[in-house]
């Protein structure tokens, strides 16, 4: 027999049930704000079954609603889609309590405040019969009125009706100011480490929410439903109520899924830490090329999560039941999505070829580059500012530079280099954020030597170590010449130790001098003044060795020409083992030797 009652009726005999149906029979007289009869047998239900049951009543009196819970909560339902959802729902909420405490919990006051109930009421049961009630009600989009607790016996039935009208009046109306409104209230969500969730904090934080709660629960691999398991959902989704929480944001990327899954049940907006990132990068970009790469990862991003009404309208093609719109609308997101990415790339193209023709300037130049890369925070931004006297903007936070800014500078020998700060890594760094930030990254793959910034006041600078050796090794960076620096010493406690590296403070400049020294020393280790005896029947391996280097001087003789470049070692060994050491004059043959 099908019954009514909703909720946790596993176990529950069918006369009982059948009881509880009744309830829906059930009208408050007028003037009755929750009738002593209804109080009765709402107290017998549940200590019978030792669990929470709840009862939604109209305005008019009447019962719309039953539901059963366990012995110390309830689902509750929202009612809000029947009216205009800034109004109050209509419908007031009465659950029991099996513990006798009669008083309103954190829970249940967040729930009246989201769902906007008329009023939310508790009732403490015991031995069968009530024992006490409270109620609260809304009278602003975020205060309550919560009256002390009465005994069940003397419920001000005609005070608390009346109230219900004087809060409809009050909440929905008022004229609000999206820009005065907080941060959002976020609750945080992982299943890895602690660490790694603690970084997910400051992740939120960059993004303006304030973090209300942190939960972790490890796990080996993510449930491919939920992501954690049904039982951890329900209680994170009672947290989100208890703190009302706006958002909850999970540590890993999460399928579309999933994050349906997950706020069908939370009933608060799920976001995973790939969204973040990609919010965090929307708010930072200033240059026009940021933006396009940042549209372009959000983009991509979504793609891949537009969800249809499942496989019943995933055919287009004619038959019964297929003719008509059926998923018109998903596939003209997904073809606008498309549209748009391909222009996307188009005026990407275009600013690479911009970014293509300053490098090989640069090159023709012979104006070799030193990349600051690193973790982010680590403090590059600040480096940056203390070794050229820029005023680039730095900060306390995550992500604060997404563009790679060039200053250019000279060592004591009045060597000129270009100094790059680039984006900082950060583990997880999203897939569509590294493919759309390619041309940006690669400042760092093709740089001739990189200084990796550490966090010497982090305690998990090893492992974000790792993870900038790995980012470049994926970018095809891995081998180049490279300078450790271990930034904020004067904020380590205790002292970090990194062997080899030079141990630096941005903010006070300790350690820059030998900082510049170790600069001077690598460029000076990666590049190499050599002259090729071209003679006039090769004369055509001018044009290839031209753009690799600077030209120092070129001279004519009477078997050929004598081209001085300052290039790169590894470009040297390469003409040499392509061509054979006849190209180059006895001085460049003794220096390749020394080499």
């Amino acid at each position: 027999m099908k019954h009514n009652v909703q909720g946790n009726t596993e176990g529950i005999r069918d006369a009982l049930l059948r009881q509880l149906d009744e309830l829906y029979s059930y009208e408050a007289e007028e003037g009755e704000f929750l009738p002593r009869e209804l109080m009765r047998l709402l107290a017998d239900y549940s200590c019978r079954l030792n669990r929470e049951i709840a009862v939604y009543l109209t305005r008019d009196g009447e019962i719309v609603h039953v539901a059963v819970g366990t012995d110390c909560d309830v689902e509750l339902t929202d009612f809000r889609l029947r009216r205009n959802a800034r109004r109050l729902s209509g419908v007031r909420c009465v659950h029991t309590h099996p513990d006798g405490d009669g008083h309103l919990s954190d829970v249940d006051l967040s729930a009246l405040k989201i769902f906007r109930y008329d009023a939310m009421t508790a009732v403490g049961v015991r031995g069968g019969e009530p024992v006490n009630v409270q109620t609260a009600f809304l009278v602003s989009e975020r205060d309550l009125l919560m009256p002390e607790a009465v005994p069940w016996y003397r419920v001000p039935d005609r005070n608390w009706l009346e109230q219900i009208g004087i809060s409809d009046g009050l909440v929905g109306r008022e004229e609000t100011d999206e820009s005065d409104e907080g941060p959002e209230t976020a609750v945080l969500m992982g299943i890895e480490s602690q660490e790694s969730l603690e970084e997910l904090r400051r992740l939120a934080e960059t993004a303006g929410a304030r973090v209300a709660g942190c939960f972790l629960q490890r796990r080996d691999k993510p449930d491919s439903a939920l992501f954690i398991g049904r039982g951890r959902a329900e209680e994170l989704a009672r947290e989100c109520q208890a703190q009302d929480a706006d958002l909850c944001i999970f540590d890993e990327e999460l399928t579309g899924i999933q994050a349906r899954n997950l706020e069908d049940i939370l009933r608060v907006r799920v976001v995973d830490r790939t969204m973040l990132i990609l919010d965090i990068f929307a708010r930072r970009a200033s240059s026009a090329e940021g933006k396009l790469q940042v549209e372009l990862a959000q983009l991509q991003y979504r793609s891949t999560r537009l969800i249809g009404q499942g496989l019943v309208l995933s055919r287009l093609a004619g038959g019964i039941g297929t003719r008509g719109p059926g998923e018109s609308r998903l596939e003209m997101n997904r073809r606008r999505i498309r549209e748009r990415m391909t222009e996307l790339r188009r005026r990407l193209e275009e600013v690479e070829k911009q970014r293509e023709i300053r490098r090989k300037s640069r090159e023709k130049n012979g104006t070799p580059v030193v990349a600051l890369v690193g973790y982010t925070n680590s403090g590059k931004s600040t480096l940056l500012n203390s070794l050229t006297g820029s005023q680039v903007y730095a900060r306390d936070q995550l992500f604060a530079t997404l563009d790679a800014v060039s200053r250019r500078m000279e060592t004591a020998e009045k060597t000129e280099y270009l100094l790059v700060d680039t984006v900082g890594f950060i583990r997880k760094l999203p897939h569509a954020l590294v493919s759309a930030f390619r041309s940006t990254l690669e400042e760092a793959a093709l740089a001739d030597v990189l200084v990796i910034v550490n966090d010497g006041s982090s305690r998990e600078m090893a492992a974000q170590h790792d993870t900038v050796e790995q980012v470049l090794s994926e970018l095809g960076a891995g081998e180049t010449r490279r300078i450790e620096a271990v930034n904020k010493c004067d904020a380590a406690d205790p002292w970090p130790t990194f062997p080899g590296a030079v141990m630096i403070s941005a903010k006070t400049g300790e350690g820059l001098e030998e900082l510049k020294e170790r600069i001077a020393d690598a460029l000076q280790e990666s590049t190499v003044t050599v002259t090729f005896r071209i003679p006039f029947d090769r004369y055509g391996l001018t044009a290839q060795i031209r753009p690799l280097g600077r030209a120092v001087s070129e001279n004519y003789t009477e078997t050929g020409t004598e081209l001085t470049m300052a290039m790169a070692r590894e470009d040297v060994n390469r003409l040499v083992r392509q061509y054979g050491t006849e190209i180059l004059a006895e001085n460049g043959q003794n220096n390749n030797k020394n080499e």
